[in-house]
């Protein structure tokens, strides 16, 4: 499991943004990710490991300067971890297999689900259909 990698190795793999934000719980700057308005078909997946996390197809522009999806692929690839850091109250995302900050999740999303995955483009990369 990749969770086991030391964080030298991690330094290695990842560049100096997807360090910060993948294992130190950092976050992109609002509007510069790569993915914030791409409209490209595929799969969104973990930087880190490869996991599937976010289908093109429940990607929308919620206009906050990163990449939303109002729905993952499966519950099993992602874990919500309570943060209460920065003196607000939100709900984390976490790759389970190998422990990289995603980004959050907040309940103002459209419908079906009324959720807002709000990731940092530099934890995922799009595999195009």
């Amino acid at each position: 499991m990749d969770k086991q990698k030391t964080e030298q190795q991690w330094r290695e793999m990842l560049s100096a943004e997807q360090f910060e934000v993948c294992r130190n719980k950092g976050t992109e700057p609002p509007f510069t990710g790569k993915y914030t308005d791409c409209k490209k078909v595929g799969v969104y997946i973990c930087a880190c490991c490869g996991k599937s996390l976010f289908d093109s197809d429940t990607k929308f522009n919620s206009g906050s300067g990163w990449p939303s999806f109002w729905n993952i692929i499966d519950a099993n690839n992602i874990k919500q971890i309570s943060d209460n850091s920065l003196g607000m109250k939100r709900v984390e995302v976490i790759c389970k297999s190998c422990g990289a900050h995603l980004g959050h999740v907040f309940e103002d999303g459209p419908q079906p689900t009324g959720l807002r995955y709000c990731i940092n483009s530099v934890s995922l990369e799009l595999q195009e259909k």
